[in-house]
Order: C-alpha cells, then structure tokens, then sequence
C-alpha cells in the first residue's frame, strides 16, 4: 500500500504526490466495463497502479468497488472525461496530465458501432470519431508525457474486420457514405492506419505503437438496434468473456516478449501480416494530414 494517500477529484482515495510521481500508470480508457474493466483487474492483479479513462461517473465508480472488491489493494486512479469530439478528448487529455505524472502504457480501448449515422460536435461521424480520431488525437496530447515516461507503449484494440474497410477520404470520415456494418469496419481500418503512421513517426523515442484484435468477444459495445442486434444476443453466448479478450491487451502492455516492437497487428497474442491496402503509405500520409486536420492537432 502507498505510505501516503490522498483524495482525487472523484473523491477517491489514490496515492500521495511523492508516491504518485514514482510511478508508471497503465492509462485504459473505456475502462468501466467490458474488456477495458476486465484490462484493469488483470494489470491490478499484477500489482500495476492503474488509470482509468471513463466518460460516465456513477458507472465509473461502481466499476472501480467492484474491481476493489476483487482484487484487493488495487491501486487505480479513476479520471472523469470522454471521447466524443475534440472538446472532450482535450478535457480528458488536460486532466490526464494533471493526475499522472508519468506512464507506462496508454490502452486505447474504448470503442463504438453506430447503427445509423450520427454526427458529433465536430460534424465528424461518431463511429470515425472514436474509434480512430479520438484515440489518434488523445495520443498525440499526451505524446510529451509518455516520452518523458519513457520507455513506454500506446496498446490500440482494434478489430480483425479492419480486412473490409476502404476509406473515402472526402465522404467516410463525415458519414457520407456510411453503412451501419462497413462505416464500423471503416473507423478500424482507419485505425489500423494512424497506429502505423505513428510507428514511424515515433521510431527512436521508446514509444512503441501496437494494434490488436482481441478476439469476439462478449462486450458492452452497443450493437443493440433491429434486426442485426437481435442477432447479435443469441451470438453472443457463443462469444468470449470480457476476461479472455483482456490477456492479448495485457500482454502488448507488458510483456516482454513485445519489447521493442512497434506498428505491428496483433490477431490475439500472434503477430499478422497487414493486408496490402493497409501499407498503403500515400494513403497513410493523407489520412494523417486530414486527421491533423480534423482534430485541429496543429491549430
């Protein structure tokens, strides 16, 4: 146990500064349920302090009893702030600087399926918009505190249905020609892109950038409308648990044996070979430039 402690804004007992700044966090956002929840008792149950990213706070904090209430001792920071536009992700980013002062690992891991098209308050569609702007801009905000950390790791749960997407540049980031199906498979291809422009761009600092698919799993990911999400129900029971999706991202936070690799796909814990429209560079280059752009990262 830390030998000081303190209250965070959330009113929830953490470490003391001195403590706190000798630490290595493992930041996880969509962190409340699901796989993100199951990331956090699985890096809790390693003895890791851990910082947890979620939007909504009486969700949170259920979570975080139910997590102490497993792992004893757990030393987790819980941090209020979402990811649906560009004003949430700078607030989250603002507070997540201001309560960790060094980290060990960022877990990219909240995501969304739209079942039909809505845009945030950046006009941007939302599935697009988290799935791979809001991690692409949160990264880059916290880019100086994990140098500083490091070495460090951005871990990024992505999806094996990246493989079906294509991208529009002028329609798909702003819902012109979504598809409740391809627009999700769209936002993951789109991630899988800026995960390995970052790769390249960080060569040489002790950040590494991976991507995973952590398998089918059974989740709070809001697939629920119609037809496909009455499907989807009865699937599910067929689906692994949130715990079995959560040890192939623990494993690219921590182990050693991804030490030192970077831009790479991960289908579970084996590393994959990225499908040819997905080492597209002139392609990469542009989506990077528009989601500087669009995320206003150099404005």
């Amino acid at each position: 146990m830390p030998k000081f402690e303190t209250t965070d804004k959330t009113g929830v007992k953490t470490a003391g500064l001195e403590e706190t700044n000798r630490k290595a966090w493992y930041l996880v956002t969509g962190a409340n349920a699901g796989i993100g929840k199951a990331v956090v008792i699985g890096l809790a149950q390693k003895g890791l302090p851990v910082a947890m990213l979620c939007r909504n706070r009486d969700k949170a904090l259920a979570a975080l009893n139910d997590i102490r209430s497993k792992v004893k001792d757990a030393d987790i920071k819980l941090i209020i702030g979402g990811l649906s536009d560009n004003a949430d992700v700078r607030k989250s980013a603002a507070a997540i600087l201001e309560e960790v002062p060094k980290i060990a690992a960022l877990i990219n891991n909240a995501g969304i399926w739209m079942m039909k098209c809505e845009l945030n308050e950046d006009d941007i569609e939302k599935s697009f918009y988290v799935n791979c702007l809001a991690p692409f801009l949160l990264s880059n905000l916290l880019l100086e505190r994990l140098k500083e950390s490091a070495p460090a790791r951005i871990v990024n749960v992505n999806a094996g249905l990246y493989v079906f997407g294509r991208l529009d540049l002028d329609r798909t980031p702003y819902g012109r020609d979504f598809s409740m199906v391809r627009s999700y498979c769209n936002s993951k291809f789109a991630g899988v892109l800026l995960t390995t422009g970052m790769a390249k761009r960080l060569e040489g600092t002790g950040i590494t950038v991976n991507m995973l698919h952590p398998g089918v799993i059974k989740t709070g990911l809001r697939v629920t409308d119609g037809i496909l999400g009455k499907m989807l129900k009865i699937i599910k029971l067929l689906w692994k648990s949130p715990e079995q999706g959560a040890e192939p991202v623990i494993h690219l936070a921590v182990s050693d044996e991804v030490k030192g690799v970077s831009g790479k796909f991960f289908m579970l814990k084996k590393e994959m070979p990225l499908i040819k429209k997905a080492r597209d560079a002139a392609l990469n280059d542009k989506l990077w430039i528009l989601s500087e752009r669009l995320t206003g990262l150099n404005g």
